[in-house]
């Protein structure tokens, strides 16, 4: 896939990029239809940050223990943690745009900003099982 071979981080970051990329683009062209209100602005920042997810799970894929307390980091763990991790930081840097979308949309009561994190933790695995699935996982990819 692009000339690379696996095991490669650059090739972990692209399938992670692309991934992203894709539910970007299902949230880019989705959010008009449940929150009219939404500005092009919070539209294409919301791809956007689905793109950089999906490149730093590829990066993260380096690591496949944690360094720290040697806690084994297997693909599904990793995807989890950094995918979660980076919708919570969206959710307190957007609270207030992400809390009137929620109230519009109205899926199951569910209207609190925090449930974007439960998202990005599915967006985070889906991107990391593709990334170690075509690009490999673990030191092999930077050497």
């Amino acid at each position: 896939m692009f000339g690379l071979t696996k095991p490669s981080l650059a090739l972990r970051i692209g399938v992670g990029k692309i991934v992203g990329l894709l539910f970007g683009l299902a949230v880019f062209f989705m959010l008009p239809i449940f929150y009219p209100d939404a500005s092009l602005h919070i539209r294409f920042g919301i791809m956007f940050w689905y793109i950089t997810i999906g490149a730093i799970v590829g990066f993260a894929g380096v690591l496949t223990e944690n360094p720290v307390i040697k806690f084994p980091l297997p693909w599904w763990l990793r995807g989890l943690i950094f995918g979660g991790w980076m919708n919570f930081v969206l959710a307190l840097i957007a609270y207030d745009q992400i809390q009137a979308i929620l109230i519009s949309v109205n899926m199951l009561g569910m209207t609190s900003p925090l449930w974007v994190v439960v998202e990005g933790a599915i967006v985070g695995l889906v991107a990391d099982y593709f990334a170690t699935r075509f690009g490999g996982e673990g030191s092999a990819t930077v050497s």
